[in-house]
């Protein structure tokens, strides 16, 4: 018989791990390296502590433990979440992961009966499901960032109902547009967003606990109790998948990539119009930055950062993608590369989304400067081919020839359309009136787009009203 001194403090022979007792000697170091993972998945320690709490709640409903064990493991547990509030919980590398460390500790505080918690459960359902509670929340936190995003883009776009400024195609000036439309566009991507982070959020909301190792359990648990203490509809269906699968993380990752493209296509705006060439915008010192040799620059580098950011979301997505591509059921070590993607990919999206809405607070318009662009480069033409249309009733191919004639004739002369004399257009069509001059400048044309979800100012404001509504 091995005498106790034989034993540390968790009731395991001296160097061994919690699992060691098919095991003579403890791993090489550079196995202990590679294996563990406390220094990152640590972050699901409040997780790991939900679904205790919930598993013992179950074993002592069904009888598996007796009420005196569950009281001792729950308020056992509660002192080890005081620890880790307090930032006095002992995280140890000698446990290798969170499941473990806490084990490890609850077993210090309150003796063998800790060893009972472990019951009808393995690890590989309860990282599933603590992985599967932190990919959860952290769907939620970015879909409450997204809706201030787009709160934020919509107070800015109503305000800007009547701020012209180019619309372009190719970054060519193409027609005449308001900047609250413009902003309104980005509201549109952001809500795609926040609806697939809701729609895998709603896939994802299945409990895994219960699953056991891959083969479920012979214990008389019930999974019910335990998925609704836990907020999930329901239980998993199949117990291999409920330990294999992370298809959970990677819709959270795609979901964040293509949140990713979004923002950086919107940083790519702000970048542009804060360009003295451009001068659309202008930001404040909050959200820019200075040169240490040129002392007139002023840089946004917080778009430019939001803008590079997209790069770590694709990497993560990639990365996981390529960890689970080629992987057996049920569960293999590489998933616990699983974690530090996702988490980086998260701490990444978070930082972006909330810098670009206080950029987006941030931002002023230069509607002067926006206004003046808003007609360069013929921005009209279509207006006068739609005039020609509706008023001679021209057939629109007919139409759009005269008015590329109409403006190779005012590049010759070194005008705009809407100072083309008259007797030049009715050269090219005799019905040409004077009334076209009507449709020839840049609020005209912004005006006359009233279509459902037009540029115009009524539906720039009604489109900011619906958005507003919708966000409450």
């Amino acid at each position: 018989m091995t005498n106790d001194s034989s034993h540390d403090s968790n009731g395991q022979p001296d160097g061994q791990a919690m699992w060691g007792g098919r095991f003579s000697a403890k791993p090489a170091e550079l196995m202990q390296a590679i294996n563990v993972s406390i220094g990152f998945d640590r972050r699901l320690a409040s997780q790991d502590l939900a679904g205790s709490r919930a598993h013992a709640a179950m074993l002592r409903q069904q009888g598996v433990i007796s009420r005196g064990d569950e009281a001792e493991i729950q308020q056992g547990l509660a002192t080890i979440e005081a620890e880790m509030a307090t930032g006095t919980f002992p995280y140890r590398e000698e446990f290798e992961d969170i499941h473990m460390n806490v084990e490890a500790r609850l077993r210090e505080l309150i003796g063998p009966t800790a060893g009972r918690l472990h019951t009808a459960r393995s690890r590989n359902d309860q990282v599933a499901l603590d992985f599967r509670l932190w990919v959860r929340e952290a769907c939620d936190r970015t879909v409450g960032q997204l809706k201030a995003l787009q709160l934020a883009l919509v107070q800015k776009a109503e305000a800007n109902a009547d701020t012209l400024m180019p619309g372009f195609t190719h970054l060519q000036p193409a027609q005449p547009v308001t900047f609250g439309h413009h902003l309104l566009a980005y509201v549109e991507m952001f809500g795609r967003d926040a609806g697939r982070f809701s729609d895998a959020r709603r896939r994802m909301n299945e409990s895994p606990l219960g699953a056991a190792a891959l083969a479920g359990s012979p214990f008389p648990i019930d999974r019910d109790q335990t998925a609704q203490a836990l907020g999930f509809d329901r239980p998993t269906a199949n117990s291999l998948d409920s330990v294999s699968d992370r298809d959970f993380a990677l819709e959270g990752l795609a979901a964040a990539t293509l949140c990713g493209v979004h923002l950086s296509r919107l940083a790519e705006e702000i970048v542009i119009w804060t360009t003295p060439q451009f001068g659309f915008i202008r930001l404040s010192d909050a959200f820019t930055t200075g040169s240490s040799i040129m002392p007139q620059k002023k840089n946004p580098d917080a778009a430019e950062l939001i803008r590079a950011k997209v790069g770590r979301l694709l990497g993560s997505f990639t990365q996981l993608t390529v960890v689970m591509k080629g992987l057996p059921l049920a569960y293999s070590k590489d998933m616990q590369e699983d974690k530090v993607p996702t988490f980086e990919a998260f701490d990444a999206l978070e930082l972006s989304l909330l810098a670009m809405t206080g950029m987006i607070h941030d931002l002023e318009p230069v509607p002067a400067r926006m206004a003046q662009a808003a007609g360069a480069g013929f921005s009209t033409a279509t207006d006068l081919a739609d005039w020609l249309v509706r008023t001679l009733d021209m057939p629109f191919r007919d139409a759009h020839h005269v008015t590329g004639q109409a403006v190779k004739r005012a590049e010759a002369l070194g005008c705009d359309l809407s100072e083309l004399p008259l007797a030049d257009l009715q050269a090219l069509s005799q019905g040409i009136t004077a009334d076209i001059y009507e449709v020839l400048t840049p609020r005209a044309s912004a005006a006359s787009r009233k279509s459902y979800g037009g540029t115009s100012p009524d539906q720039v404001r009604a489109q900011a009203a619906r958005w507003k509504d919708k966000l409450k």
